[in-house]
């Protein structure tokens, strides 16, 4: 089984925006001579995506195309300098109507996978997350993109894990009365997140059997702070706002790992071509 097969409704969703039904006659007036296809890396950046570029062709031709020259790249960095191209071959009707879809979605992988490398680089010891902020449609690319940037993987959907944010305590009526709802409904391996915004919340929630603290927007000297209180077991995540261009300013002593929105919603983008010839 390929991806072109476990993905086919979210690429078949994305081949309608072109609405080739309604060009069958372009569509069917291209050769299907086979052509040969270079990919060519013009930033410097992350491979990731190669999956889903083969993904679109494969969707298209209804088979499995000869990739085995792209797949040696997945997860490889790459320099414009260096000149690299992957090769492979396609007809050409195949090659000129998934070109566009194909590259989209491998630039935006790349994107991802480039920035989440570089953030990564800059907090060793500390497990780099993302978040729930992914493009609609294309969290299953994105959250893909993250893993082979050397990042993992926040919650896939809103009820892998619990997570108890501000607008939980403020319509429940406080933190106690929050985290007894969702142990109310929790399963017994489901875990329980707090997203705490001071100190003071930490030690009533620990009493209360809460493991896993997400510290939002905290300070150097919050974070000091919550290591002197922090118990053998829990977990801390530091969230708010991190990315690249910050990272350094955080002494990230007592912190388990970071979790960060910018690894999707900020990812400079990348800049791929794919070239035919006869």
């Amino acid at each position: 089984m390929n991806l072109s097969t476990i993905y086919k409704e979210q690429i078949d969703f994305f081949l309608r925006e072109d609405e080739l039904e309604r060009s069958a006659q372009y569509v069917l007036s291209l050769p299907s001579t086979e052509v040969q296809c270079h990919l060519k890396f013009k930033d410097d950046l992350m491979v990731a995506g190669i999956p889903f570029f083969k993904a679109v062709f494969n969707r298209l031709g209804r088979s499995d195309f000869d990739f085995s020259g792209l797949d040696k790249f997945e997860g490889v960095q790459v320099e414009k300098a260096a000149g690299l191209q992957a090769e492979f071959n396609l007809p050409f009707n195949i090659a000129l109507t998934g070109e566009r879809l194909a590259l989209n979605l491998l630039q935006r992988s790349s994107a991802i996978a480039t920035y989440t490398n570089k953030l990564t680089k800059k907090a060793p010891g500390v497990t780099v997350l993302d978040t729930r902020k992914t493009t609609p449609g294309l969290r299953f690319v994105e959250k893909y993109a993250v893993k082979i940037g050397g990042g993992h993987n926040h919650r896939l959907s809103q009820t892998d894990i619990w997570m108890i944010k501000d607008n939980h305590k403020n319509f429940f009526g406080g933190v106690e009365k929050a985290i007894k709802h969702f142990q109310s409904i929790s399963g017994f391996y489901q875990p329980i997140v707090l997203e705490i915004h001071d100190v003071s919340e930490i030690e009533p929630a620990q009493e209360l059997g809460i493991k896993h603290f997400l510290l939002d927007n905290f300070t150097q000297n919050d974070i000091e702070q919550a290591a002197k209180i922090k118990k053998p077991g829990n977990t801390y995540e530091l969230s708010g706002g991190i990315s690249l261009e910050n990272i350094d300013i955080y002494n990230l002593i007592g912190v388990d790992c970071i979790s960060s929105g910018s690894l999707t919603y900020n990812a400079p983008h990348v800049d791929i071509s794919m070239k035919i010839n006869e």
